[in-house]
């Protein structure tokens, strides 16, 4: 497995870290591997509680497939996904799912409310957690902390 997306969504984090936003990326690659959307955090930019990095790599995504359904693609993320994206990720239909540092007060993959094992979940994906969660766990860390000062 090439963690080559997960160091682009790690960019994505610090780009949205520059901008005052929560730093999470997000990276989706095709069925070949090659990343057809990349996202990061624009909450307050956009003024869109929605406007999650997942969220935007989704659309964008999708907006280039044609298609609501992403079948076969993977998507890469900083932070495990909260119930809204885990919910979207598993209406794309993305057949893998990796992310770096866990959410155990906002994560909706491994953390209550566990979307994917719900009975009213139509696809869950392949999920892979803890890709480059040192350095995802310490943007997020030095991110609150710099709020806290």
């Amino acid at each position: 497995m090439s963690i080559k997306p997960m160091e682009i969504a790690l960019d994505e984090a610090r780009a949205a870290a520059a901008r005052g936003e929560v730093p999470v990326g997000a990276v989706i690659t095709n069925p070949q591997g090659v990343v057809v959307a990349r996202a990061g955090n624009r909450t307050r930019e956009l003024s869109d509680p929605t406007a999650h990095a997942e969220m935007l790599a989704l659309r964008a995504a999708c907006a280039a497939a044609g298609s609501e359904r992403l079948p076969g693609h993977a998507l890469w993320v900083t932070l495990e996904p909260c119930p809204m994206c885990a919910a979207a990720i598993g209406f794309a239909r993305i057949a893998r799912l990796y992310y770096g540092a866990s959410d155990p007060k906002s994560g909706g993959v491994a953390q209550a409310p566990r979307v994917f094992t719900h009975p009213q979940c139509h696809h869950a994906p392949e999920v892979y957690d803890g890709i480059a969660e040192e350095p995802a766990a310490d943007l997020l860390r030095s991110f609150f902390s710099s709020l806290r000062r």
